[in-house]
């Protein structure tokens, strides 16, 4: 659509006003939901809505028929089809949207969304770059709408727990957290399909959106998109951000001040992937306090415990995040200084480790998913009929998603790079902060807000 044509149709929809007010809830109406995006994650979100009573799915969204016609049936009640989100906006029986389209999407339509006086559920990583996930926390604030971005675990109740005994000290200082995602993809990967015509059933046009121009490309599409930096940042922001946001949370701190990064495609995988198969991020944190994330995916032998996904490593212990809880190990405290070991006095280490012993006890929580999506969006319902925060507002996804952001530009630069939180630029080197946004392929271009 040129840009003149969609100028008329979101004014005449009240995209552009400066403040649209709230639809008022009572405790028993139904949210009125349309989904926008509704492949992998669309699917799996979709699946978390339905339990709640509350809802009314009236309207779906995707470019692809066949994942409409799935999304429909599971919704029930013939809900409205269309393959334009901008249609989908107009409607006023639709209170709030789920936004699951790719990365590069997720800007352009979280912020007419709010100009339209939806409220928001919008997928992670929130943004494509560090400058639209900015804008588009001014324009839910200036709209006033609800917005939960969907790092899940933040409402996941093991996750809460966990996360509470770390912030409370139950572990010691932390010094060190990791974080992994390990598979081993080699020597396939994603397969490696030449570009090809289009298919009758696909608008690429509408598929690339802001993103640049290229041939098409089976593997540039449904979920595959993942592994191209024209609409996603990896496996970093896909895996990593919810990670990332973990440990945010379980440190009280919500930005790095310094991230470093290296990788690449090192095992020579026969696919036409652009984002590293291999790859590790260092991020120092206030308070002295070093982030990693690991990324091997042309290995899969276990890291730290079997299973584990992210660990914070205190003075008194280590806590473990699995996919179904999570288990605290304490460390063994000596009472006495280390000593200086001398051939003349072998004793001394016997006499270091006499009365050691563990502060804390060893936690372990009941088995619970913390993929579990469903508390997730009960909690986004709960607070588009009370108008309150949710648990991952915005600004809590922004912030997370924009520490897996710059450790892209991290890797681009080969450059250990400062980072300023306030300002969202790099203090040591200009030349990387044109990598905080990109310029939008016509007629395309950021909402002003």
């Amino acid at each position: 659509m040129k840009r003149r044509k969609f100028l008329r149709n979101i004014a005449a929809i009240g995209i552009g006003m400066s403040v649209v007010k709230p639809n008022i809830f009572g405790a028993n109406d139904k949210v009125q939901i349309g989904f926008i995006g509704l492949g992998n994650r669309g699917d799996q979100v979709l699946d978390a809505f339905l339990p709640h009573q509350d809802i009314a799915i009236t309207s779906l969204c995707n470019l692809y028929q066949p994942y409409i016609d799935f999304a429909a049936k599971k919704a029930g009640g013939n809900p409205k089809q269309f393959k334009d989100y901008r249609k989908l906006l107009e409607q006023k029986d639709v209170d709030a949207v789920v936004i699951c389209t790719p990365d590069n999407w997720h800007c352009l339509q979280t912020i007419h969304a709010a100009q339209a006086g939806k409220d928001i559920y919008v997928e992670k990583p929130l943004s494509l770059t560090v400058n639209e996930g900015r804008l588009m926390a001014k324009a839910i604030e200036k709209y006033k709408r609800i917005c939960q971005v969907g790092i899940h675990r933040r409402s996941v109740p093991v996750c809460m727990e966990a996360a509470e005994l770390v912030r409370n000290g139950y572990i010691g200082k932390v010094t060190v957290a990791r974080s992994f995602h390990i598979q081993n993809e080699w020597p396939i990967g994603i397969g490696n399909p030449p570009d090809s015509n289009l298919p009758d059933d696909l608008d690429w046009n509408q598929w690339l959106g802001p993103a640049p121009k290229k041939p098409y490309n089976i593997n540039r599409t449904f979920y595959k998109f993942r592994w191209f930096y024209d609409y996603s940042g990896g496996q970093v922001t896909n895996f990593g951000v919810h990670y990332i946001d973990f440990i945010h949370w379980a440190i009280g701190v919500n930005f790095p001040v310094a991230v470093t990064a290296l990788g690449g495609k090192f095992s020579k995988m026969n696919d036409n992937r652009e984002i590293p198969d291999t790859l590790e991020v260092i991020w120092k944190y206030p308070d002295d306090c070093l982030v990693t994330f690991s990324q091997f995916n042309a290995t899969g032998a276990q890291w730290s415990l079997p299973g584990c996904e992210v660990e914070l490593r205190g003075t008194k212990g280590t806590l473990y995040l699995f996919g179904d809880g999570y288990e605290i190990v304490p460390d063994i405290i000596k009472t006495k200084e280390f000593p200086a070991r001398s051939p003349l006095n072998r004793d001394l280490d016997k006499q270091y480790r006499e009365g050691a012993k563990p502060l804390i006890e060893r936690k372990k929580s009941i088995k619970m998913s913390t993929a579990n999506t469903t508390y997730h969006t009960r909690n986004f319902l709960d607070c588009v009929k009370s108008r309150q925060k949710p648990n991952c507002d915005i600004e809590t996804g922004h912030r997370s998603t924009s520490a897996t952001l710059i450790a892209n530009v991290a890797l681009k630069t080969n450059s250990l790079l400062e980072w300023d939180a306030k300002s969202e630029r790099f203090t040591n080197n200009n030349d990387a902060n044109q990598y905080l946004s990109y310029v939008y392929r016509q007629p395309y271009s950021l909402p002003e807000v």
